[in-house]
């Protein structure tokens, strides 16, 4: 087999160094604020070579929810597909994972993101309802409802828990990731702590019998 040149790697590995700029870029500015050429300095290239693998600052975004988001959700969904056990179990690995993974990351910023910023961009809050927003309620919905089945679960309305599930999490990406850095607040707790305090309340809430 051919070893690849110093040359080939530097290629090969572009595309990820594009969206690692673009993703330090909207941290620090927005994406609204940032401008393709920003990006295309940052990861050290050309604005031609960035339009080359990434045709619009539209395309860059959307490449980098697939790259931090996306491939998430679908390793959650096979964890899912191939879990036997406890759904209750399950959830707890889940929501602690995509909290460690996502949340506390800077790809947690890019979910920040779309809630100041999607309402200027039609397009771009479509893409990230169908690659984002629905997957990750399709799964939470298909386990609860595997609880339910099971016996693990109340007869819970389940589209109503996937929401319960789901809100605490943003809350605590917006607080992070506005408060969170300054330690502004008060009573500052960690988001560990509250992560599982959440768990432990709608667990409790969602067993058919609690314990």
């Amino acid at each position: 087999m051919a070893t690849a040149t110093p040359r080939q790697r530097r290629k090969d590995a572009r595309p990820q160094e594009l969206l690692d700029a673009a993703l330090a870029l909207f941290v620090e500015k927005g994406f609204a604020a940032t401008r393709s050429e920003e990006v295309a300095a940052r990861a050290g290239v050309s604005k031609g070579t960035l339009y080359r693998y990434y045709p619009s600052k539209e395309e860059l975004f959307k490449a980098m929810v697939r790259e931090n988001l996306s491939v998430h959700i679908a390793e959650s969904a096979a964890q899912a597909a191939q879990h036997r056990g406890s759904i209750a179990g399950l959830l707890v690995a889940m929501m602690r994972a995509w909290w460690a993974r996502v949340g506390q990351s800077s790809a947690g910023i890019v979910c920040t993101l779309l809630m100041v910023e999607a309402r200027h961009f039609p397009e771009l809050a479509r893409f990230y309802v169908e690659e984002v927003i629905q997957p990750s309620q399709d799964l939470l919905g298909a386990l609860i409802e595997r609880g339910i089945q099971a016996g693990e679960f109340r007869a819970v309305p389940v589209e109503a828990t996937v929401h319960l599930l789901i809100a605490p999490l943003l809350h605590m990406m917006l607080h992070e990731h506005a408060f969170g850095e300054h330690r502004l607040c008060r009573h500052d707790l960690g988001a560990v702590e509250l992560l599982e305090a959440q768990l432990s309340l709608l667990l409790h809430g969602l067993l058919a019998q609690p314990g």
